[in-house]
């Protein structure tokens, strides 16, 4: 088992949190099942002045919880189809989150047979894989929703935890994915990170 990541680690500066989230351990408990997946790929939302926030238009019943205390998920449907998982960051008032865009798991964990580490892109494939829907929106991220991130010294030990090492040199960036309302300057801004396993 890897160590829970707590409020404290999500209060930070959200561009620093996405890139530090890569290599951890999403964690989800199913009753008495436990899946677990090293996040990927991630996005980051930052703030009023980003157009491609949910937020730059000001507080909302939808996207209130950006604006709440860092550590919780903000979890909503878009298209009417597919639920998007993202952790609120920073200050209470200050609307920060980061999207969760993609994990890698184990053959036992995907129902694959091939023995391959498989790799979940897409953020609504991401939320059906961990059977995440709105019933998580506003929850913190700790054992008591059954959905949690951890940390960690083990490398690609998906069944015990832990987290991958990455180093800065690993870490690619690029625009954000489908952003491109936010115009010319917001919706080219690098705020999409990742990695390759």
């Amino acid at each position: 088992m890897g160590r829970i990541l707590s409020k404290k680690f999500f209060a930070s500066d959200t561009l620093l949190v996405a890139k530090d989230m890569l290599g951890k351990f999403l964690v989800r408990r199913i009753g008495r099942k436990v899946i677990r997946a090293i996040i990927t790929e991630v996005e980051a939302y930052k703030g009023f002045e980003d157009k491609a926030s949910h937020a730059h238009r000001g507080k909302t019943k939808r996207n209130e919880v950006m604006f709440g205390p860092p550590g919780y998920w903000y979890v909503y449907l878009t298209y009417g189809m597919h639920w998007m998982l993202n952790i609120v960051t920073e200050k209470t008032h200050y609307p920060a989150a980061i999207l969760i865009r993609g994990v890698a798991t184990d053959a036992d964990q995907s129902g694959s047979k091939n023995g391959l580490i498989q790799i979940i892109n897409g953020p609504g494939r991401v939320t059906k894989f961990f059977k995440i829907d709105g019933r998580l929106n506003k929850k913190p991220a700790n054992r008591a929703s059954g959905l949690w991130i951890e940390d960690g010294p083990t490398r690609r030990n998906f069944s015990e935890g832990g987290g991958v090492r990455i180093k800065q040199s690993e870490i690619k960036k690029s625009p954000r994915i489908g952003v491109d309302y936010a115009g010319p300057v917001w919706g080219k801004k690098h705020y999409r990170f990742y990695i390759n396993l």
